[in-house]
């Protein structure tokens, strides 16, 4: 029986709605974001040049309405009730994953009025990044919350939703992938280069390779603060906060161990045959959406 316009909602299906809109409120602007920013890189790159499209058979498997009709495989769908698409090999290690790191640290920013949180500047990257592939033919998902790649705008509105709702939790890392596919991971590393070194070396023997987006606000680089500073850690009242009487003279040390942190990561990366790039959220997004579409362009076309 439909219900009464005047019937009050269920104090359970109120709490469903405020959680679902509160989920979904950062999407459509994260989204317009992105395919500005995408659309100012892609009339700067040309059309992707492939040596083919691969012969060799990789796997079966349903059909979704994201795919084009021309890429059923009718005589294996006539054996069942389902449709299959065929794929080949060239479609699986073209494949490009994305994880976004979800940690406290990276909702922070140093200037809320003039600089996106890091975590807004590497959605926003990722989400362009597909973006531009999708376009180009390429599929694309999500690590550890997309159920299969995807490719078409259906494929990219998918992607682009799960992207601007992850939580980027570390354990999607884990997820399995077939073997050799490629891999965006954006992050601030933070959490130290032997913990990266160890998750790396684990997507790497799969084997997978990809590239790091290593985002950086300018305050974390150059520590412009003087006088008395209170430094907290993000996420959590277990750690009790410093307290830097003169930040001034704590800066040059400090600026030398970061600098020594992103050398530490450039290397890890460089030696896992990973490529890197960097970007600070006090810089335009398209010079490192730029940066990233020629990594994986190169890396397919080789």
């Amino acid at each position: 029986m439909a219900l009464s316009p005047f019937t009050r909602p269920k104090p359970e299906e109120t709490s469903l709605r405020r959680r679902a809109e509160k989920l979904s409120a950062p999407f459509p602007g994260l989204q317009a974001e992105a395919e500005r920013v995408a659309a100012i890189v892609a009339q700067g790159v040309h059309g992707r040049r492939r040596a083919g499209m691969g012969e060799s058979f990789w796997q079966y498997r349903p059909y979704d309405s994201s795919d084009a009709a021309r890429s059923i495989d009718w005589r294996r769908s006539a054996r069942s009730d389902a449709l299959f698409v065929r794929e080949t090999e060239w479609e699986a290690s073209n494949t490009v994953w994305m994880w976004r790191d979800g940690s406290p640290g990276m909702e922070w920013s140093s200037d809320a009025k003039k600089i996106p949180t890091k975590k807004d500047r590497a959605s926003v990257l990722s989400m362009a990044l597909a973006t531009l592939l999708i376009r180009g033919g390429e599929r694309c998902a999500v690590l550890g919350e997309s159920e299969r790649p995807r490719t078409g705008r259906a494929g990219l509105e998918r992607v682009t939703a799960r992207m601007a709702a992850s939580m980027g939790q570390t354990e999607n890392l884990q997820a399995d992938i077939p073997s050799h596919a490629r891999i965006l991971i954006a992050s601030d590393f933070l959490d130290g280069a032997d913990k990266w070194r160890e998750r790396l070396s684990r997507l790497t023997a799969r084997p997978a390779s990809g590239v790091l987006l290593h985002i950086i606000d300018p305050a974390e680089e150059n520590f412009p603060y003087s006088g008395r500073v209170r430094l907290t850690y993000p996420g959590s009242g277990l750690i009790e906060p410093l307290i830097v009487g003169r930040a001034e003279r704590a800066r040059e040390n400090y600026v030398a161990r970061f600098a020594a942190h992103k050398q530490t990561m450039a290397n890890t990366a460089r030696r896992l045959g990973w490529s890197l790039v960097t970007h600070h959220t006090d810089q335009p997004a398209t010079r490192a959406l730029a940066a990233l579409y020629t990594a994986f362009s190169g890396d397919m076309n080789k």
